[in-house]
């Protein structure tokens, strides 16, 4: 990463904080209920996933009685966040791996790892990707590791921070190192709400973009007009 780049990416993180103001986590999970609620979130909608957390939740109010429920019930209780037959056996998985080497379902332990260690754990369990790894180490850990999803991805290619063609997950590895940690989770916050309503897949706003002086896709497309 150039210095150039550093500059650049603080830049953007202090226009974003102008335009949408410091950001934190609605509210703080422990780390197993992360890992859960994460799992439930994927190829979802927030909303959708809140209520299976939710169902979840109240059918089995602790997780060792998910762990070891019938795997058809867990599917049930999670159907409706969608692809619940794949993720009710992940969850289930994930909470018997963690009690079967630890002894107990807590995942504290991670805060006395490395952050490669700490991912390298966390990815080996079935269904655990990076996001789902760093979402974990960022909010419920307060570990320094940046989680991209498909708003952050999208945005900082656009934005030029990382190279057009960069993999998701090649960009967990190129925004933490062009970052300062304590960035971390309000640029993460903050890129995705500007995806959601501004940078968005299919016809970015780049006309109302407080960021379009920054960016190399509205460079390009100014150019090109």
């Amino acid at each position: 990463m150039t210095i150039a780049l550093e500059k650049k990416a603080l830049e953007i993180h202090q226009e974003l904080l102008r335009t949408f103001g410091e950001q934190a986590p609605w509210s703080r999970l422990d780390p197993v209920s992360e890992l859960v609620s994460t799992i439930l979130s994927q190829n979802t909608n927030d909303q959708l996933r809140d209520q299976a957390y939710n169902s979840l939740r109240q059918r089995f109010p602790d997780w060792a009685l998910v762990r070891d429920a019938a795997p058809e019930e867990v599917i049930s209780a999670i159907r409706i966040a969608g692809l619940a037959q794949q993720k009710g056996p992940h969850i289930q998985e994930a909470l018997r791996r963690i009690s079967d080497e630890r002894g107990e379902l807590s995942l504290e332990f991670l805060r006395g790892m490395s952050i490669p260690e700490a991912k390298a754990w966390l990815t080996g369990i079935k269904g655990v990707g990076p996001k789902t790894a760093a979402i974990i180490l960022l909010f419920s850990l307060d570990m320094p590791a940046f989680p991209v999803d498909t708003h952050i991805h999208r945005v900082t290619r656009r934005l030029g921070l990382i190279p057009a063609r960069a993999s998701r997950e090649k960009a967990h590895e190129l925004l933490e190192s062009l970052l300062p940690p304590q960035t971390y989770c309000s640029f993460h916050l903050n890129v995705i709400r500007l995806g959601r309503e501004v940078c968005q897949a299919r016809r970015p706003r780049c006309e109302i973009c407080r960021l379009r002086a920054l960016c190399d896709f509205a460079a390009q497309d100014q150019q090109a007009s």
